[in-house]
């Protein structure tokens, strides 16, 4: 991840963590670190000494944490936390929509057993939730301080507009979600939210209570300052156990919102593809022994599926990111890996022609998928040909986005789907004659030679397909 250099420190600040001034994040060398002000020590260290917090770690639904005693003296810090490093940092509008709500889910989970304890979380953004492969973990432990009686939740109106809002907008108008998380780091307006579910939409679940009138509050009390706000809240016996029913209602709601996608042109994939059982033979065991060979570490999976290689890969591998386009195929296998309890693969929803660029403040805020996602192994297997003929992208950009994902001496494992092939044949034909003349093999063996060292290569059994193991750099 990308920071900014402090002097004398030996320490990054992230630039994902400023908005929140009692606390912030930092990186050194491979330890994720955080500072803490003194009013933000003092509810940390009430937390580490509650039971619900030991507990929460022990099942690890929130991130491994701990203080450094003593306190380093070149940091302006009134304490330090150690995080655990989590594999790969992932963005809400990377997720499938069952990795939202299990995420919602989460949040909510933490901040009732918070709340039951006297203690509540600041904010309420799917940002604060990361994952451990298939499983979510909450990370935000500077998001904790001590409950007050007569406030709300504060972070209420985060959770609605990039959890709660995004789950409602896939679930009861069909409409992927990230989309609309990609375009605004806060989320889907309430305001944007009215105008989608005017009508007799209004009566959906959730809608009513969590958008309409939710925003109608957000009118009545614009002009109002946050402190006049709580008072006249505390007036009317506004407690603790509302805050918990009003939880425990979000959680019921975000249950019975279990969207399924539909089916896809990609979702049976694995058996309408052209490839024999040989060729699917010789292409695991090529996949296997290049993983084997380059050993722990990363692994990128573009154009996952159903995740066969990434599965193959992960016996190896330390993590695996398996990047999928299509949300429905990614969703069917997160809720697979989920219910395996698979540790190790991390499903991403991305399209490789327009990755996820860097976003928020200056542009840094959230990295780009091409500063997060370098990688020991990279699997491009049946994917070259739909960016270079379906997309249009001249085949040496493809193969130098490849080779810039994979670390330098790391395996770039690559399949190149011969002109006469049936898919590439299809591809083919809805473009106009000429407009590929070097999608060849023998012009991409040598952009692949300009680019590593071609270690291993195997023509599957069929003759209309071509895999590659290149040492990038080598």
């Amino acid at each position: 991840m990308t920071g900014v250099a402090l002097p004398d420190t030996g320490l990054r600040a992230d630039p994902g963590s400023f908005r929140d001034p009692g606390n912030r994040v930092f990186h050194r060398a491979d330890e994720v670190l955080r500072g803490l002000d003194e009013r933000s020590a003092r509810d940390w260290r009430a937390l580490a000494a509650s039971d619900f917090f030991r507990d929460l770690l022990a099942a690890g639904q929130v991130c491994g944490t701990q203080e450094l005693f003593p306190t380093p003296v070149d940091v302006p810090w009134a304490a330090v936390l150690r995080h655990e490093r989590i594999p790969f940092v992932s963005h809400p509008y990377e997720w499938s929509y069952g990795m939202l709500r299990d995420a919602a889910l989460l949040h909510l989970e933490v901040l009732r057993a918070a709340l039951a304890a006297g203690f509540t979380t600041k904010d309420g953004s799917a940002y604060n939730v990361q994952w451990r492969g298939a499983r979510p973990v909450f990370i935000d432990v500077g998001s904790f301080e001590a409950a007050r009686d007569g406030e709300p939740w504060a972070g209420y109106r985060q959770f609605c507009q990039t959890l709660l809002y995004p789950l409602l907008v896939q679930a009861h108008l069909g409409l992927d979600f990230q989309p609309f998380l990609r375009a605004r780091i806060d989320g889907i307006e309430p305001d944007q939210m009215r105008r989608l579910f005017g009508g007799a939409r209004r009566w959906r679940a959730g809608v009513l209570t969590h958008v309409h009138l939710h925003g109608a509050m957000q009118d009545r009390n614009a002009a109002a300052s946050t402190s006049a706000v709580r008072a006249q809240l505390r007036a009317a016996g506004y407690s603790r156990e509302l805050t918990l029913a009003t939880v425990r209602g979000l959680a019921k709601l975000v249950r019975r919102l279990d969207h399924r996608p539909g089916e896809s042109h990609w979702s049976d994939y694995q058996r309408t593809c052209a490839y024999s059982v040989p060729d699917r033979l010789a292409k695991e065991h090529f996949v296997d022994r290049a993983a084997a060979a380059t050993g722990p570490g990363r692994v990128l999976d573009l154009g996952a599926n159903d995740g066969r290689y990434a599965r193959i890969a992960a016996r190896h591998a330390d993590h695996v990111v398996a990047v999928e386009q299509d949300p429905a195929v990614a969703d069917a296998l997160y809720r697979a890996l989920r219910d395996e309890g698979e540790r190790r693969i991390l499903p991403v929803v991305m399209d490789l022609a327009d990755p996820s660029p860097g976003g928020g403040w200056r542009g840094v805020e959230r990295a780009s998928f091409a500063d997060r996602a370098r990688a020991d192994v990279v699997l491009a297997l049946a994917v070259v040909h739909h960016l270079a003929i379906g997309r249009n992208v001249p085949l040496p950009e493809v193969l130098d986005q490849l080779a810039a994902l994979t670390v330098t001496g790391g395996s770039l494992v690559v399949e190149f789907v011969h002109p006469e092939d049936p898919r590439a044949r299809r591809l083919l034909a809805n473009k106009p004659d000429g407009l590929f003349p070097d999608y060849r093999r023998e012009a991409f063996e040598s952009l692949l030679a300009a680019r590593g060292r071609v270690v291993a290569r195997t023509e599957l059994p069929s003759g209309t397909r071509t895999l590659y193991q290149v040492v990038v750099g080598g």
